[in-house]
Parts: structure tokens; C-alpha cells; sequence
């Protein structure tokens, strides 16, 4: 990808959705909420130039601008993951268009398995740190410093203040916001049961197949970032019973509205 690849691709979207400077990745059973805003603008990622195509099911593929407490928030309804087999340069392109689109403020949210024994289906965990078990980055290749540094620092990925707020927001809804490492596995397997005490043991509390790229190029970028979980199942080999995506799904949408209104209460204090 070159700069003019970057530059084309915001244009186009700047004209259909505009500028924001908080944007938010919806991960699986969250594709709704952004339908939730007020003067919605939208288009659809294969109409943007160069930009990559989200083929995961529930992944809607539209980056949607609307009014969220008064304020400008793009959406990504939908991202990439490196298991659809594309070059995690292509997983990094959106987040730097959005970069571009004055994106300042990043939300991240995600369908993740319960690692941790404390955790039950339906737990949201804010993310406090990562480990990433692919062996990969999207910051692999030449670098660009108009996008950020070569060797960026990745002490403080997800943002101390913007956790605050989440927690804060989560108190005074009375919801009870787990925190956690999230470990980063490429999929689209789900884990061994052997896996999963391995990821335990290195102190990992959920898992899943996204988000770790996403941060690792916004961090990047210096985005301020947040991350939130939603633990739609338990590990393999914590419960003696096969995984589905449709549980995943399912499990999702059963804690929708605490997760829709944590947001809410986090975009309106940004």
C-alpha cells in the first residue's frame, strides 16, 4: 500500500461519512448499535478504494458515520481478521484511513472466550494488555513515519484515562466490568483444550481471533485506545462441551443492551 492508496481511501469516505474524532470497531453481535445514531451516513468497504473486505459472518462491511451524546462517531460495522487470509497490511489499512478521517479516540469491542476461571458468559472485560501468540504484526515491512514511529512503544497500548471512564461509566449503570489480558490467536479454529491452559499459565484471562492487530497499528498511529471484551462463552476445555460461532452469537446478543449503554456512557464523556 502506498500513502496515495491511504489518501484515496479516506477522500472517498470523507465525502459520504465525514470526519470524527471518536470511532468505534463493532465485534461480532454488535453490528446493531450503530444503526442506533442519529443523521447516519454509511458506505460500504468494497466501494472504498483499496480497502479490504470484512467476510467474517455477522460482519456487516460498512463504515457508518452518525450522532452518538451529540457527537460525530464513525463505526466500523465489521473488520478483518487475518484468518480470512488476507496480508495483515490489509488489516492495518482501515484503521489508518480512519486515522486519517481525524480518528483520535478508538474504541475497540470484541466476542472473546473466558480464560479466566472467575468469568462467566455474558462478563465484559475491559482490556488492560495483550499477548499476541501469532508471531505477527500489521507493522511488519517499510515504515511510514507520517503513521507513526519505526519502533513504537507498547507499555501503555490501551489507554489508563479512557479505562478510568469506562469504569466509571460501568459503576454508575451498577454493571460489574471485569479487566483482563486478551490474548491474540489467528484462528479460525477455535482453541485445544492443551491451548487454553498454556494462554492460563501465561496470564491470559480471554482470548480470540481480533482487536490485537487493530491496537497494535492505532497504537501506532497514537490513537488513545479502549478495549472491551464481551465473554460470550467459556474456553475450550473449561466446559465439557463443543464451541459454535452461532453460540458465540447468540451469547452476544443476550447482553447487548448492558453493553450498548456502557458505550453510550463512554462516548458521551469522551
Amino acid at each position: 500500500m502506498t500513502y496515495q492508496d491511504y489518501e484515496e481511501a479516506r477522500d472517498y469516505a470523507k465525502e459520504r461519512v465525514g470526519r470524527a474524532e471518536i470511532a468505534v470497531v463493532l465485534g461480532s453481535g454488535l453490528g446493531d448499535y450503530a444503526s442506533e445514531m442519529e443523521d447516519i451516513r454509511e458506505v460500504k468497504y468494497m466501494d472504498i478504494p483499496h480497502f479490504p473486505i470484512s467476510t467474517a459472518p455477522g460482519h456487516a462491511g460498512k463504515l457508518v458515520s452518525g450522532l452518538k451524546a451529540g457527537k460525530r462517531v464513525l463505526m466500523m460495522n465489521g473488520r478483518i481478521h487475518m484468518y480470512e487470509g488476507v496480508p495483515l497490511e490489509q488489516i492495518a489499512f482501515p484503521l489508518r484511513v480512519l486515522r486519517l478521517l481525524g480518528v483520535k479516540k478508538l474504541i475497540l469491542t470484541n466476542a472473546a472466550g473466558g480464560v479466566n476461571l472467575a468469568f462467566a458468559p455474558g462478563d465484559l472485560m475491559l482490556i488492560t494488555d495483550y499477548i499476541n501468540l501469532t508471531g505477527q504484526s500489521p507493522l511488519t515491512g517499510p515504515n511510514d513515519p507520517r503513521f507513526g514511529p519505526r519502533f513504537p512503544d507498547m507499555s501503555r497500548v490501551f489507554s489508563r484515562e479512557l479505562r478510568q471512564i469506562a469504569l466509571d461509566s460501568a459503576k454508575e449503570m451498577g454493571l460489574t466490568l471485569q479487566q483482563g489480558v486478551y490474548c491474540w490467536m489467528p484462528g479460525p479454529c477455535y482453541e485445544t483444550p492443551a491451548e487454553i491452559r498454556m494462554i492460563r499459565l501465561l496470564g491470559a484471562d480471554a482470548v480470540g481471533m481480533s482487536t490485537v492487530p487493530d491496537a497494535m497499528v492505532a497504537n501506532h498511529a497514537g490513537m488513545q485506545i479502549l478495549g472491551i471484551s464481551c465473554i460470550t462463552n467459556m474456553a475450550a476445555g473449561v466446559l465439557d462441551q463443543p464451541i459454535t460461532h452461532q453460540e458465540v452469537l447468540e451469547a452476544g446478543q443476550k447482553v447487548q443492551a448492558s453493553f450498548r449503554g456502557l458505550l453510550d456512557r463512554v462516548i458521551a464523556r469522551l
